[in-house]
This record gives structure tokens, sequence and C-alpha cells, in this order.
């Protein structure tokens, strides 16, 4: 079974910037389609920007298009989240999850996603 950990989170001003990294345990992590989430307080959860397997597809919410930018490293088992410009509604717990195979991320209900990672806690305050 696929572990994930998030790492990366704290506190940041706005329009400052922050690097989430989300840290696999097995070597198919390759084979996996990868999505951040986050949640903040009182609200639902957002996808946030997704990446599909080789031959990549990324996906971004218009909440974070612009700004936030995914990558995944393979060879590492890393999955990253840049976040650029951030701004207070970025607040919130942010997670990675996984979904075997090549997968379209808009197409793939939440539920079908597994396994999650713990979050990562971001909070962006004056």
């Amino acid at each position: 079974q696929l572990q994930l950990a998030e790492s990366g989170g704290g506190l940041v001003q706005p329009g400052g910037s922050l690097r989430l990294s989300c840290a696999a345990s097995r070597h198919n992590f390759p084979d996996y389609s990868l999505a951040w989430f986050r949640q903040a307080p009182g609200k639902e959860r957002e996808r946030v920007a997704c990446m599909s397997t080789r031959p990549y597809t990324d996906y971004y919410a218009d909440s974070v298009k612009g700004r936030f930018t995914v990558s995944r490293d393979n060879d590492k088992l890393l999955f990253v989240l840049q976040m650029n410009s951030l701004k207070s509604e970025d607040t919130g717990v942010y997670y990675c999850a996984a979904i075997w195979g090549r997968q379209y991320c808009p197409e793939v209900r939440d539920s079908n996603f597994g396994p999650w990672g713990q979050g990562t806690q971001v909070t962006v305050s004056e």
C-alpha cells in the first residue's frame, strides 16, 4: 500500500511563497496519478491541483491557476506543490492523495482517491 506524507507547511505573509512536498513510500509511485486538496475551517474540501502519470497532464483549480505549480520526481518519490503569491484565502490544511493509473483529475470523484496523507497546515496571515 502506497503511503504519503506531506511536509512544508507553515505561516507565511500574503504575497509570499511556500513549497509543499508529498513523499511516497513505494517504488510503484510512478503508476499513480496525484492530487493536492485543501480544507479551510468551515469550508468544503477543495481540489487544488493534480498531475497524472506519464504522459503528464496537470490540472489547477481556478482559484490557484497562475500562482500554484505541481511537479513530480518519480526517482525521488516526491510530489511537489509550489505556491506563490499566497493569499489569506489559501489558508487551510493541505493534503496529497493518489489514485492508481493515468487519470484526468477533474473527472475523478474525491472518494476514489486513496491513499491520503495526514495533511500539513498552511496559514497565510500578516
